[in-house]
């Protein structure tokens, strides 16, 4: 039965399928009978997993067994602190994992929070409250305003009721409800309006339904099994240090043993060439490479939370970054989620209404100039009317407590205005108070006598009132049908026939409104004698005065439009994907510029309709997805990623929790958001806003760069020290460091100034560049031919130096002292050099030098801690240092600046263009123009 489309269902129907009388409601003994053949109304959390299970998982990986290998190792030499250091890192990395895979259950308990605690539940002719979680298909429930409804249901009767699903659906008003058969097939949810759904709330009117769903059948339940099901990606970042730890423990092995082997073939004792071999392979993985990427990113949330957006899991600033595609949901995201009136149609012309969201300052314009409502008696009945037929109220929020500096520098309070109500309604009485009209201004000259509400059928609402003048009734409702009850309209302030020419030009304004995505209301009077009947509708709402239309919409953010703009330059692709009508979704993408001339738009339905294949050759160039349901948006974002971009999802709904979680990086609403949406996600808006993800995607672009600098330095420094003693044991050569200055090299140079390449500043053409690709190697743009090349250079350098100081006076013993302590400074020095070379993506000539500053005092501090040990005479027999003249600094400065300033001054000759090509092409990819995008 779970499986039948309801909607298409009359109640009668329903009922019998269901096997009970709407009367009676089912029988205790049968209710029983059912729960134990469908279980409770529950959403089930799936398999648990404990938290030891969770916490031993940590330690799986496999650079996480490489660092206990390191640690091992540099507990046999003798390095205790290196190896406290290590075990400290794998124990907060551990611990940050765990806390991140625990979080991720918790979205499935919020899910559960939504449920009805309890339900009103006809059984055996009496009405009882039993708890939800003991509902059963069949049950007939009564619903009122306030209550959560409790599991999926079939509406009887209906009376004023309007329920809130933008949880569920994306949409921000609420939902009339009706009993009719909705005889269509693949109706989207949002359009099922004879169906209630688990989760969502009644905000105002009464019901009686039919359950037809419960527990994990529900829609709710159907989002409580994706979120089960659907995996979270693992991260670029953490994808490639677990590429790049394999990598090094391959290259670092065999290279060390090779150096071992062909020490001993040229003589050396096998004791000191083992301890040598062991020292290499410690400084040839850098171990404090994990620690460095955290401290990055940590920092990096430091600076994010300060731009409103709050990073739940350390790895997603990171990929942010390289977000080729943001899908974006369109209410109080790219839009302001506040109903506003932007146009007036009033006897044939229309005005222009200007101000922000609910904020009761602007002014209506007619063709450029200001309207006085006093001057035009048109506008001024239509501005009365929105006023009086209307149950919202608008209001200054007296608890907000934020202050903002004026001109003066004196401090003032920030007026943050409210509606409590319908939006629509709020919109109308918005409206009126920009005029200076407003319902509590009304309220001694209008009493109200009664009030027709909104009903889904009629598509209208009337309230009568009377006055020192007399009795007027006010309506407002779709123009369509507001029109067919009006006799007479008011034009140019004088009530004439409602002619068909007239009412065509109604119509024709009503379409014109519609199709720029204007949710439009009619409104209508008519002065009423007391002697007229006014017992019903019918009597009240007949021979109408048309006054005119009012055109409203949840305008886009101000500052958005800019952010897309720059995603667009960036060659970010953006999408919005939506629970609302198509129509108004498109409208508001064209203002946004968010759709280029090849771009389209779908629906939920056409999506519905796609095979995987089908939908993989429409999704790159689709710009706007409108009415879609939970399901469809998780095909969305996985169809993007099977085209190989990285997708960061936004929303702020239960149905948005599944494709927040499978995309690369999830988005959740700060404000607006639910639980489950944040549990799910990876980062949450602070401000709900759009612009906070290219700030998020800027700095996430800076941190993955300055993780490259810093493995570009620590490999090309590990690189020269290996290269070093690879190629003066294969030629023979005495060993040119001893073990304990290979681990000083590692602890001088590894240290510090990584770091400080951590928190460098990001280059200025960050944002020029298109987004790199999910499958990018973390050695591409050249970095892997930068590491060797640098690396290589460093180590024949450092060999040189060592070579000519060895040569000078063979076969002293002072005389290898002095070139291994040459060979030493040479290889501190030309790192010390390399690291501010590693700042640019071009050479060390291309920024200036001095920016980092704490990268100046961590090269301060590493040479310091060089001459100590070798100035130092109590250090100096322990690291078989001796002092070196200033014939000798000569040399040692030379070698060592030879790798970085010969290979700067390569770039600095070599042509740009390159360079622009790739940043044109990037443009290019993402589908607009490097030059003005045209939009349609």
């Amino acid at each position: 039965m779970s499986q039948e489309k309801w909607y298409q269902l009359n109640s009668e129907d329903v009922l019998r399928l269901q096997q009970v009388n709407m009367q009676q409601g089912l029988p205790w003994e049968e209710a029983w009978r059912r729960q134990a053949e469908v279980g409770r109304n529950e959403l089930s959390e799936g398999q648990r997993i404990s938290p030891l299970t969770l916490l031993l998982n940590q330690f799986k990986d496999f650079m996480v067994l490489v660092l206990l290998g390191a640690t091992l190792i540099s507990g046999l030499l003798g390095e205790y602190l290196d190896a406290i250091t290590i075990v400290i890192i794998i124990v907060m990395n551990g611990i940050l994992g765990f806390t991140q895979e625990f979080r991720a259950e918790k979205s499935l308990r919020a899910l559960k929070e939504l449920s009805a605690p309890n339900a009103n539940v006809w059984r055996e002719g009496a009405l009882h409250q039993i708890p939800a979680r003991d509902l059963v298909p069949g049950d007939i429930i009564v619903l009122e305003s306030g209550d959560r409804v409790p599991a999926d249901v079939r509406f009887l009767e209906t009376n004023g009721l309007y329920v809130e699903e933008s949880a569920l659906t994306g949409e921000s008003v609420a939902v009339s409800k009706l009993t009719a058969v909705i005889p269509h097939d693949d109706v989207p949810l949002g359009d099922q309006r004879n169906l209630g759904f688990m989760g969502t709330m009644v905000s105002r009117g009464t019901a009686k339904a039919v359950v037809v769903r419960t527990g994990m059948s529900t829609e709710m339940g159907k989002i409580a099994d994706l979120i089960q099901n659907t995996e979270s990606m693992e991260t670029p970042l953490q994808h490639r240090l677990e590429q790049l730890g394999k990598i090094l423990i391959i290259v670092a092995i065999a290279l060390t043993v090779l150096v071992v082997v062909a020490g001993i073939m040229h003589g050396q004792p096998p004791y000191a060439m083992f301890l040598a071999g062991v020292s290499l392979a410690v400084a040839a993985i850098p171990e404090g490479l994990p620690a460095i990427v955290t401290i990055a990113l940590a920092l990096g949330v430091q600076r994010m939370i300060k731009r409103k957006a709050i990073v739940r899991k350390l790895p997603s600033v990171e990929t942010l970054g390289c977000a080729s595609v943001i899908c974006s949901d369109k209410t109080g995201t790219l839009t302001q989620n506040k109903m506003t009136v932007t146009h007036l149609w009033i006897g044939g012309d229309v005005m222009e209404v200007t101000g922000d969201g609910y904020s009761p300052v602007g002014q209506i314009l007619h063709a450029g100039h200001q309207t006085d409502p006093l001057k035009h008696p048109s506008l001024s009945k239509l501005l009365h009317i929105s006023a009086l037929c209307n149950n919202a109220t608008l209001f200054e929020e007296k608890a907000e407590t934020k202050r903002k500096k004026g001109k003066e520098g004196a401090e003032t309070p920030a007026s943050v205005w409210n509606i409590k109500g319908d939006p629509t309604e709020g919109a109308l009485v918005v409206l009126s108070a920009k005029s200076g009209i407003t319902p509590e201004s009304l309220r001694d000259k209008f009493k109200r006598i009664a009030e027709f509400p909104f009903d889904s059928e009629r598509k209208r609402m009337s309230v009568l009132v009377a006055s020192e003048q007399g009795r007027m009734a006010c309506t407002k409702g779709a123009p369509d049908v507001l029109i067919q009850h009006c006799s007479y309209i008011l034009w140019d302030g004088k009530v004439i026939p409602f002619t068909s020419t007239l009412k065509q030009k109604v119509i024709s304004a009503n379409e014109g409104m519609a199709k720029s995505a204007l949710r439009v209301l009619g409104v209508a009077y008519k002065d009423v004698k007391v002697s007229d009947r006014c017992e019903d509708h019918e009597d009240v709402e007949s021979n109408l005065v048309f006054v005119g239309l009012t055109g409203m919409i949840d305008p886009p953010r101000k500052e958005v439009r800019e952010a897309i703009a720059k995603c667009r330059k960036a060659g970010i692709k953006t999408v919005m994907i939506t629970g609302d009508h198509q129509t108004t979704a498109e409208a508001i993408a064209k203002q946004l510029g968010m759709i280029p001339a090849n771009g389209v738009s779908m629906s939920g339905q056409q999506i519905g309709q796609m095979t995987e294949e089908e939908l993989d050759a429409k999704v790159n160039d689709t710009y706007v997805y409108a009415r879609v349901s939970p399901e469809h948006k998780l095909r969305i974002v996985k169809a993007l990623q099977r085209q190989g971009h990285v997708v960061a999802m936004t929303g702020d709904g239960v149905n948005d929790a599944p494709a927040i979680k499978a995309a690369d990086i999830g988005i959740a609403m700060g404000i607006t958001g639910t639980d489950v949406s944040k549990e799910a996600s990876s980062l949450i808006l602070s401000d709900d806003n759009f612009a906070t993800i290219v700030a998020a995607i800027e700095e996430g672009r800076g941190i993955y760069e300055n993780i490259r600098k810093f493995i570009r330095y620590l490999l090309a420094s590990n690189v020269g020290e290996i290269m070093t003693m690879f190629i003066a044991m294969m030629a023979g050569l005495p060993l040119p460091l001893v073990p304990i200055q290979i681990l000083w090299v590692n602890l001088v140079t590894d240290g510090l100034p990584a770091m400080a390449l951590g928190v460098d500043q990001a280059e200025k053409d960050l944002m020029q560049h298109k987004p790199r690709s999910a499958k990018e190697n973390i050695f591409a743009r050249r970095l892997g031919w930068k590491i060797i090349s640098r690396g290589l250079l460093i180590g024949v350098c450092t060999l040189g130096a060592f070579w000519l100081v060895l040569h000078t006076n063979p076969g002293d013993s002072d005389t290898l002292l002095k070139a291994q302590s040459v060979a030493f400074a040479t290889l501190v020095m030309a790192q010390l050099i390399h690291v501010f070379d590693c700042r640019s993506s071009r050479s060390i000539f291309h920024r200036n030098p001095l920016q980092n500053k704490y990268l100046v005092l961590a090269v301060l501090s590493s040479l310091i801690l060089m001459l100590a040990v070798m100035y130092i005479d109590s250090l100096q027999p322990i690291f078989k240092t001796v002092p070196l003249g200033w014939k000798d600094w000569i040399l040692v400065l030379i070698a060592a600046g030879i790798p970085t300033f010969f290979m700067g001054l390569g770039s600095v000759l070599s042509p740009k263009r390159k360079r622009n090509n790739d940043r044109n092409k990037g443009v290019r990819a993402s589908g607009y123009s490097s030059s003005k995008a045209s939009f349609r």
